[in-house]
Protein backbone atom coordinates (compact mmCIF):
# COMPACT_ATOMS: atom_id res chain seq x y z
CA UNK A 1 0.00 0.00 0.00
CA UNK A 2 1.33 3.42 -0.96
CA UNK A 3 1.95 5.90 1.83
CA UNK A 4 0.71 9.34 0.74
CA UNK A 5 1.74 12.60 2.43
CA UNK A 6 0.94 16.25 1.75
CA UNK A 7 1.32 19.61 3.47
CA UNK A 8 -1.13 21.31 1.06
CA UNK A 9 -3.98 23.06 2.90
CA UNK A 10 -6.55 22.12 0.23
CA UNK A 11 -5.63 18.44 0.61
CA UNK A 12 -6.15 18.79 4.35
CA UNK A 13 -9.57 20.39 3.78
CA UNK A 14 -10.67 17.59 1.47
CA UNK A 15 -9.44 14.83 3.81
CA UNK A 16 -10.88 16.28 6.98
CA UNK A 17 -7.46 17.33 8.27
CA UNK A 18 -5.45 14.23 7.39
CA UNK A 19 -1.92 14.76 6.09
CA UNK A 20 -0.92 11.08 5.89
CA UNK A 21 -2.93 8.43 4.03
CA UNK A 22 -2.42 4.80 3.13
CA UNK A 23 -3.86 3.91 -0.28
CA UNK A 24 -3.96 0.63 -2.16
CA UNK A 25 -2.92 1.35 -5.75
CA UNK A 26 -0.44 0.01 -8.30
CA UNK A 27 -0.26 3.18 -10.41
CA UNK A 28 -0.69 6.92 -9.96
CA UNK A 29 -3.86 6.71 -12.09
CA UNK A 30 -5.23 4.12 -9.65
CA UNK A 31 -4.13 6.29 -6.74
CA UNK A 32 -6.12 9.23 -8.17
CA UNK A 33 -9.23 7.05 -8.51
CA UNK A 34 -8.84 5.75 -4.95
CA UNK A 35 -8.35 9.26 -3.53
CA UNK A 36 -11.38 10.57 -5.44
CA UNK A 37 -13.55 7.67 -4.24
CA UNK A 38 -12.50 8.10 -0.62
CA UNK A 39 -12.43 11.92 -0.56
CA UNK A 40 -14.59 13.43 -3.34
CA UNK A 41 -12.73 16.24 -5.11
CA UNK A 42 -9.27 15.15 -3.92
CA UNK A 43 -8.27 13.11 -6.96
CA UNK A 44 -9.28 15.94 -9.28
CA UNK A 45 -7.43 18.51 -7.13
CA UNK A 46 -4.24 16.45 -7.10
CA UNK A 47 -4.38 15.81 -10.85
CA UNK A 48 -4.94 19.48 -11.70
CA UNK A 49 -2.95 21.33 -9.04
CA UNK A 50 -0.15 19.14 -7.76
CA UNK A 51 3.12 17.51 -8.72
CA UNK A 52 3.80 14.06 -7.34
CA UNK A 53 7.02 12.70 -5.86
CA UNK A 54 7.32 8.93 -5.85
CA UNK A 55 10.07 7.51 -3.67
CA UNK A 56 11.92 10.85 -3.75
CA UNK A 57 11.61 11.58 -7.49
CA UNK A 58 9.29 14.40 -8.62
CA UNK A 59 6.97 13.68 -11.56
CA UNK A 60 4.97 16.55 -13.08
CA UNK A 61 2.95 14.26 -15.37
CA UNK A 62 2.81 11.15 -13.24
CA UNK A 63 -0.45 9.43 -14.26
CA UNK A 64 1.29 6.57 -16.06
CA UNK A 65 3.85 5.96 -13.29
CA UNK A 66 3.77 2.63 -11.47
CA UNK A 67 3.73 2.34 -7.68
CA UNK A 68 5.43 -0.34 -5.63
CA UNK A 69 3.61 -1.84 -2.62
CA UNK A 70 5.80 0.24 -0.28
CA UNK A 71 6.01 3.44 -2.36
CA UNK A 72 6.14 6.75 -0.58
CA UNK A 73 4.11 9.37 -2.45
CA UNK A 74 4.32 13.08 -1.63
CA UNK A 75 1.77 15.50 -3.06
CA UNK A 76 3.45 18.84 -3.82
CA UNK A 77 1.68 22.05 -4.88
CA UNK A 78 2.76 22.99 -8.42
CA UNK A 79 4.70 26.21 -8.80
CA UNK A 80 3.44 28.39 -11.62
CA UNK A 81 5.78 30.33 -13.83
CA UNK A 82 5.26 33.34 -16.00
Amino acid sequence: MARVTSIDSRVHELTGGLSHLVVEATSVRGLMRALEARFPGLGRHVEQQMAIAIDGEIHHDALAERLQPDSEVVLIPRIGGG
